[in-house]
C-alpha cells in the first residue's frame, strides 16, 4: 500500500440539568472548552467560553448518580474542564474540592463485569479493587451500567461530587474510556476537578495500523503501543503481516510460507488479550492478489507471468484455482488467531492491472475473465470477483469486510460486494476516483488519507513523515484525499481515521524512534476523530498538554 505509497449505535440524549440553588450552581463547559487551572482553591474563575445547559450543543448530561451534593461553600471556585486527550465534550462546572486518590480509599462495581476496568483503574491510581458492593464510602470511584437501549456503548458520564467518583455508560467500553479520563486527570493534576463530564466519540473507528510484514517489531513494543492506544480512547489495531518481504505469524496450514522472525500464535494471543482488555479490536491483514511475494516464494508456480514469461513481483496468478486455495485457507486459519469483527482484504495494487492493456500482458487472466463472466468479462472484472470471493470467506467467519480504494475498479461489469468497506488512502492510482464518488454510490469509508496518516519508513519517494500539527490543524475525517473534504452530506459514511505505519526501508528507524515519531500524530489524529471540531487548545498547548499527560 505503499509500495506506490502506501457498533455503534447514536448516543442516547439525556436530559441535561442546570441547577442554581442556595450558593451552588453548575454551568455546561461545552467541547472541551475551559481553561486554566482546575478547582483546588483560590479564587480565580473559569477561562474561556462556559455555555448554559440551553446554549450548549455538546453531548447531553445523564442523571447524577454520583450521590447527594456538598453543602454549598464559597470558598471552591467554579472548576475547570478537565484537561485531557482527546478533549472531553462536554463538562458542567460547580463548585467543590474535587477528588484525588488516597490510600485507602476503593474502586467499587455495581456490576461484575466490570471487574478488569475496576482491577486496571485500581492498580493505576494506587487504590484498592473492592469489587461488587453497594455501601458508599468517601473517596469511593464507582463503575456502574447505566442500563437502558439505544445508547452508545462508548459514551460515558463521570461525575466527580461529595469526595467519590461515578462513572457510568451504557457499556463496558463506555466506562472504560471513563477511567482514562479519570486516569489522564488525576495524571495531569493531580485532582479531577467538581462536576460532570458527559462524553462520546464522534467516529466509532479510531484506529491505528502496523505493518510488521516489512519491519518487524518485538511483542513489548507492540504491546506498549496497545497501552499507550488505550489510554488514548483509540478502539482499532490493524497488523499488516504479509506482503513481499515477510509472512510474520506462525501458520500451521501452510508453515513453509512464514518467515524466520515472526511471531508465534501464543504471542499473538497475548497481544490479542491485552487488546481486548484495552476494549481495542485488532484488524488483520492479508493483502492479495497483490504483495504476497512472501506466500509466492514458497510456491513459485502460483506467481503471476506475463504474456512473455516474465514474473510479475508480488503477484498471484488469479486465473488458478490453488491460488484462491492457498489464501482462503490462511483466511479461514486466522480468522481463529483474530476474533474481532473486521477483515482488511487488502486489494490495492495489483500489478496486471497497472499496465497499459492487461488482456493483452496476461492472456490467461483475460481467458479466466471470460470463461466466468462472458464475451465481455475483463481482467478488472476478474479481479474484482477474486476480492468478492476472499470478502465471501472472511464472511463466513461474521468478519466485515475491507479493501484498499485501489482494489475497487471503474466499468466494471462485476460490482464489489456492498458490504466491503473502502480504505481509502490515495488518489494516486491509474484511473484514481475521488472519494466522494465511492460515497455516492452509498459505501462506508474508513480515511487512511497518505497526505497526512501515513508514516513511511525512509520517507521514500513523496513520502514525509507526518505531524502532529499538521494532522491537528487542518486535517478532519472528512478530508479522505489531498486537503480538500468532501460534503459534509457524507459524513455519516465515514466511519472514522486509521493512522498508519509502513515499513518501506524498515531501517530507516528503529522501532523506538518510530514510537517517539508517531507520538504526537497519534495524539492529533484521536482529537479529531473523537471530536472533528476546531480544537479549544492552541497547538502549543495541545503539545505541553501531552508533555504533563505523559
Amino acid at each position: 500500500m505503499s509500495q506506490h505509497r502506501r457498533r455503534r449505535a447514536p448516543a442516547r440524549k439525556l436530559q441535561h440539568r442546570y441547577a442554581l440553588a442556595g450558593g451552588a450552581f453548575a454551568l455546561t463547559v461545552g467541547l472541551g472548552v475551559g481553561l486554566g487551572l482546575w478547582a483546588s482553591g483560590g479564587d480565580e474563575t473559569p477561562a474561556g467560553s462556559a455555555r448554559t445547559a440551553s446554549q450548549a450543543s455538546s453531548p447531553p448530561s445523564a442523571p447524577d448518580a454520583g450521590g447527594t451534593s456538598p453543602s454549598p461553600s464559597r470558598s471552591y471556585p467554579l472548576s475547570q474542564a478537565p484537561r485531557t486527550i482527546p478533549a472531553v465534550r462536554s463538562h458542567t462546572a460547580a463548585r467543590g474540592p474535587g477528588w484525588r486518590p488516597a490510600h485507602g480509599e476503593r474502586v467499587v462495581v455495581s456490576d461484575a463485569s466490570l471487574a478488569d476496568e475496576g482491577k486496571l483503574i485500581a492498580g493505576e491510581l494506587g487504590l484498592s479493587y473492592a469489587g461488587e458492593k453497594n455501601d458508599v464510602r468517601s473517596g469511593d470511584v464507582r463503575l456502574a451500567l447505566s442500563g437502558g437501549e439505544g445508547g452508545n456503548p462508548e459514551s460515558y458520564t463521570m461525575t466527580v461530587r461529595g469526595g467519590r467518583v461515578t462513572i457510568s455508560a451504557p457499556a463496558d467500553a463506555g466506562v472504560f474510556y471513563g477511567t482514562r479520563t479519570l486516569k489522564q486527570e488525576v495524571h495531569g493534576g493531580g485532582t479531577a476537578p467538581e462536576g460532570v463530564v458527559n462524553d462520546a466519540p464522534a467516529k466509532p473507528r479510531r484506529g491505528f495500523m502496523l505493518d510488521i510484514a516489512r519491519k518487524p517489531y518485538t511483542v513489548g513494543w507492540i504491546e506498549d503501543r496497545v497501552r499507550e492506544l488505550g489510554d488514548l480512547k483509540y478502539n482499532e489495531l490493524g497488523l499488516h503481516f504479509s506482503d513481499d518481504q515477510a509472512f510474520r505469524i506462525q501458520s500451521d496450514t501452510h508453515p513453509e510460507i512464514v518467515s524466520a522472525n515472526h511471531l508465534t500464535k501464543a504471542q499473538v494471543k497475548q497481544i490479542v488479550d491485552l487488546a481486548t482488555s484495552r476494549h481495542i479490536t485488532i484488524v488483520p491483514e492479508i493483502d492479495s492478489p497483490g504483495h504476497l511475494g512472501a506466500v509466492i516464494a514458497a510456491h513459485p508456480d502460483l506467481q503471476l507471468r506475463n504474456a512473455s514469461g516474465v514474473p510479475t513481483r508480488g503477484a498471484i496468478d488469479i486465473s488458478k484455482d490453488e491460488s484462491a486455495q492457498i489464501v482462503d485457507d490462511l483466511l479461514d486459519e486466522f480468522a481463529g488467531v483474530f476474533p474481532g469483527g473486521y477483515w482488511h482484504l487488502g486489494g490495492d495494487e495489483y500489478q496486471a492491472l497497472t499496465v497499459r492493456d492487461p488482456a493483452a500482458s496476461y492472456p490467461q487472466l483475460a481467458a479466466a475473465a471470460r470463461k466466468a463472466y462472458g464475451p465481455g468479462g475483463t481482467v478488472a472484472d476478474l479481479a474484482t470477483g477474486w476480492l468478492n470471493d476472499r470478502a465471501a470467506t472472511v464472511r463466513n467467519h461474521d468478519r466485515t469486510p475491507r479493501a484498499w480504494n485501489d482494489g475497487f475498479f471503474r466499468n466494471t461489469s462485476v460490482q464489489p460486494a456492498k458490504d466491503i468497506e473502502v480504505a481509502y488512502w490515495t488518489g494516486k492510482e491509474i484511473g484514481a476516483r475521488p472519494p466522494a464518488e465511492y460515497l455516492a454510490a452509498g459505501r462506508k469509508v474508513i480515511n487512511y488519507n497518505d497526505e497526512f496518516l501515513y508514516y513511511v519508513l525512509g520517507q521514500p519517494q513523496t513520502f514525509v513523515y507526518p505531524t502532529g500539527q499538521r494532522i491537528y490543524e487542518l486535517w478532519t475525517p472528512r478530508v479522505l484525499r489531498g486537503t480538500q473534504a468532501v460534503p459534509a452530506r457524507y459524513d455519516a459514511q465515514i466511519l472514522g481515521g486509521i493512522f498508519a505505519v509502513w515499513g518501506d526501508r524498515p531501517n530507516a528507524q528503529t522501532q523506538d524512534q518510530v514510537a517517539a515519531g508517531i507520538r504526537m500524530p497519534l495524539r492529533a489524529t484521536v482529537q479529531k476523530l473523537w471530536d472533528p471540531g476546531k480544537p479549544e487548545l492552541s497547538w502549543t498547548d495541545f503539545k505541553a498538554l501531552a508533555g504533563r499527560l505523559g
